[in-house]
């Protein structure tokens, strides 16, 4: 029992009813280098399809790989400029306090003179 292929926008029932043994030999041959193959051989041609999908894989993989480590590195980037953010304003308040709690003492020596 062969393989149909069937595709939601064929609109010609011809290329519907297509198998898919039929679909593969227009796959037939690559002319490599320009060496002519046999028209049974379609080694050459599974070996390129092949090649390139399991490259397309591999790259979209690897990309993934960076992206999803380059995100990490980002949030933990975003959160440490948080953090500094964070200490640098408790250190103006403290800083705050403590001039004028400077101003308060030197008024007070002020006085005692």
């Amino acid at each position: 029992m062969p393989l149909v292929l069937k595709g939601a926008n064929l609109n010609n029932k011809s290329q519907s009813n297509l198998t898919l043994l039929e679909s593969l030999t227009i796959l037939e041959c690559v002319y490599f280098f320009g060496v002519d193959c046999n028209k049974g051989d379609i080694s050459n041609a599974w070996s390129t399809w092949v090649g390139l999908v399991v490259g397309a894989t591999m790259g979209a993989i690897i990309t993934w790989w960076v992206y999803y480590r380059q995100k990490k590195i980002s949030e933990k980037q975003d959160e440490l400029l948080n953090h500094i953010a964070d200490l640098e304003e408790n250190n103006k308040t403290m800083l705050n306090k403590i001039l004028s709690l400077e101003e308060k003492i030197e008024a007070m020596l002020g006085k005692i003179k």
